[in-house]
């Protein structure tokens, strides 16, 4: 090698230590660090994680679902054509497997903005969302910007009800103390209540009933009209189920089909039913902005415990 040549190598290596001490350094700054996941990939990870939240698909083709069981947080969004999607968010423990994982929605980004920059597994979503998730205070992580053996597909299912999600693979290490941030208290069964032993609500094309199982402790949770169950068989149960009234309006996305994607606004005040221990109370909601939880309470402004275990939040028109 020439001594022009050995001295334009000495400037290439000095240049990619300058890139790499730059890009460390970036990271640093974003409060992240980088690691190699378990497929020899480097990936970002950042201070964030504290929980993991998995859009889940809902419809027939998709049930049962795995995973929903071990969710702390359950939320009931409306999607295109009238249908459901769900939300299950994980801070005390990660399932196995997680799914059949479905895309994001922009409603998903306001809601997820009150817990501390959570970690999102999702399938993907259309093109001109993918730059306002990016740009949101969460860590994305769909197939592609995950371990390669964290996603994978069940060919005894059809497409595209059938991409599942190993949790442990993201890297992702949720807390308890994850769920703080929501608003929700838990506690003793509050005075006062109407007795209701079963709750129905309907989306244009959708409904879940809540049968109040009393010697479970439980609301065991039907989907269009047929028991939901774990794919071992184990009916799927919420201990607190909150009937959210929303302001619901159409988002600027559509689906393939042109059907335009619902946007639901978790942001402002209300009222909702919540449903515990056998008993529906009247509240009020408030969440005063993205970054604040939600506050449930009484018609005379105290907070309204919920019962200790899975909370189901389902989100209907105002």
């Amino acid at each position: 090698m020439t001594r022009r040549a050995q001295g334009r190598m000495r400037g290439l290596v000095r240049v990619w230590r300058v890139v790499t001490a730059a890009t460390v350094l970036a990271a640093l700054a974003a409060g992240c660090t980088l690691e190699t996941d378990p497929d020899g990939d480097a990936k970002r990870s950042g201070d964030g994680g504290r929980v993991l939240a998995v859009k889940i698909d809902n419809v027939g083709p998709a049930r049962p679902q795995t995973g929903l069981d071990a969710a702390d947080v359950v939320y009931v969004e409306q999607v295109e054509a009238g249908l459901s999607r769900l939300m299950a968010v994980y801070a005390t423990k990660l399932p196995p497997v997680v799914g059949p994982v479905r895309s994001a929605r922009e409603t998903d980004l306001d809601l997820l903005r009150q817990f501390d920059r959570p970690a999102l597994a999702f399938s993907g979503a259309q093109g001109k969302l993918l730059p306002l998730i990016d740009a949101a205070p969460l860590r994305p992580l769909p197939p592609g910007d995950a371990s390669a053996k964290a996603y994978y597909r069940d060919n005894g299912r059809p497409a595209p009800h059938n991409l599942y999600l190993r949790p442990a693979a993201l890297g992702v290490r949720p807390k308890a103390s994850g769920l703080d941030s929501t608003g929700f208290t838990f506690g003793p069964r509050p005075a006062g209540g109407t007795p209701e032993t079963r709750r129905t609500v309907r989306f244009p094309s959708a409904r879940f009933t809540f049968t109040w199982v009393e010697y479970e402790g439980r609301w065991h949770i039907a989907m269009d009209g047929t028991q939901a169950r774990t794919p071992a068989g184990k009916a799927l149960a919420a201990a607190t189920v909150v009937v959210q009234r929303v302001d619901i309006r159409d988002s600027r996305f559509h689906d393939r089909s042109g059907n335009t994607s619902p946007l639901t606004r978790s942001v402002g005040s209300g009222t909702a039913q919540v449903l515990r221990d056998g008993r529906s109370y009247e509240a009020r909601w408030e969440r005063r902005s993205a970054d604040d939880g939600t506050e449930f309470t009484t018609p005379k402004g105290k907070p309204l415990d919920f019962a200790k275990g899975p909370v189901w939040v389902v989100f209907t028109k105002a």
